[in-house]
């Protein structure tokens, strides 16, 4: 049997979708090279949305069984590559390397938002995007601990400020800028600015996802950042009991009135797994973040367990996913990485196809 062509193996693979964006691999360019190796050995390059693609397995089955009837076997060789789409507020953008802003928020304090937004910035620098991690909480900021960034300085080069570098992310905090101690004694109008400097006075560069530790709440920083930011979406932190849940409501209402989609609800602190013989404790109750988001329509993009390892990593400045990679709670926190990735590229690609039937109606 004659080895297929270069065009007979793309017009197999047509039919192949992404199984997040529901899009032709082809049609979406993500083909971007074929290499025909022997008559049954087929060697691909495929450029998925995000690094964090949780699917690859899914893709590859399905490219496996589009190309079976041409004579290749399995395993195709695969060349895995990733270009982040920028959200289309990025046009504008006074940070144009910046190509998510991804808001991780809650409606109130004690829900483990700083874990979680400090988690997923790791998780998916882990997976190998480019990945800034802003802390925007003025007058409580938690990210320099929890980076083990606390006694950082950033530069600044050519009057622009250097975000400060660690566990492979770009960070940057009010906690560098002010001894330790000392409160921050402001209102709203200060807030604006420094929050104003911090996105459009700091060389962040090239960067695929800029995950945004907020403060609880809906005040002026929350106002602020939709001001300011060219939000891709917010990701909304509860815990499973309903009084977190009633003012997660408040938080996406308040985003839902200036323009931010909610990308999806993390539940953390959502059960207790006992390490020595196992058994389940819901502390906290269990399922309100998955209910809460059946109800309007977003994802639920993980629930996170409790486990002890979570708060040493925050204390010592190591997040668990690092630290302890191979335990439950990393793997929950690594798979809602990648679960939220893949949201961003569907709506970003959505967004796009929006924008470019708009154009062509004109």
């Amino acid at each position: 049997m004659p080895a297929p062509t270069k065009d007979q193996i793309v017009a197999a693979l047509v039919p192949v979708r992404d199984p997040e964006l529901g899009r032709s691999i082809v049609e979406m360019g993500m083909v971007k090279g074929v290499d025909v190796l022997s008559p049954t050995k087929l060697w691909l390059e495929i450029e998925l949305t995000t690094p964090a693609c949780p699917l690859k397995d899914e893709i590859r089955a399905s490219i496996e069984a589009a190309v079976a009837p041409l004579g290749i076997r399995s395993p195709v060789e695969i060349q895995w590559g990733a270009q982040v789409p920028a959200s289309a507020a990025n046009r504008q953008s006074k940070a144009p390397g910046v190509r998510n802003v991804i808001a991780v928020a809650s409606g109130k304090g004690g829900v483990g938002k700083s874990t979680v937004a400090v988690n997923l910035a790791a998780s998916l620098a882990l997976d190998g995007a480019r990945v800034a991690l802003l802390d925007v909480d003025i007058y409580g900021p938690s990210i320099p601990l929890m980076t083990g960034t606390d006694q950082a300085k950033p530069a600044v080069s050519e009057g622009r400020l250097q975000p400060v570098v660690a566990h492979g992310m770009k960070c940057l905090s009010m906690g560098y800028l002010v001894p330790p101690g000392q409160a921050v004694v402001w209102r709203g109008p200060m807030l604006h600015k420094a929050i104003t400097q911090f996105y459009e006075d700091c060389d962040w560069g090239d960067v695929d996802y800029m995950v945004i530790d907020l403060p609880p709440g809906t005040g002026d920083v929350q106002l602020s950042l939709s001001q300011i930011f060219p939000m891709t979406g917010a990701v909304m932190v509860t815990t499973p009991q309903e009084v977190a849940l009633i003012d997660v409501e408040k938080g996406a209402n308040m985003f839902s009135r200036v323009n931010v989609p909610v990308l999806g609800v993390v539940e953390n602190m959502s059960f207790f797994a006992c390490p020595c013989c196992g058994t389940r404790s819901e502390i906290f109750d269990h399922g309100g973040g998955k209910k809460m988001a059946a109800r309007h329509g977003w994802p639920l993009l993980g629930e996170i367990p409790i486990d002890p390892s979570v708060r040493v990593g925050g204390d010592v400045g190591t997040p668990v996913v690092i630290s302890h990679p191979d335990s439950a709670v990393s793997h929950a926190f690594r798979a809602t990485a990648r679960r939220l990735a893949g949201e961003v590229s569907r709506r970003v690609v959505d967004e796009r196809e929006k924008l470019r039937a708009a154009e062509g109606a004109v």
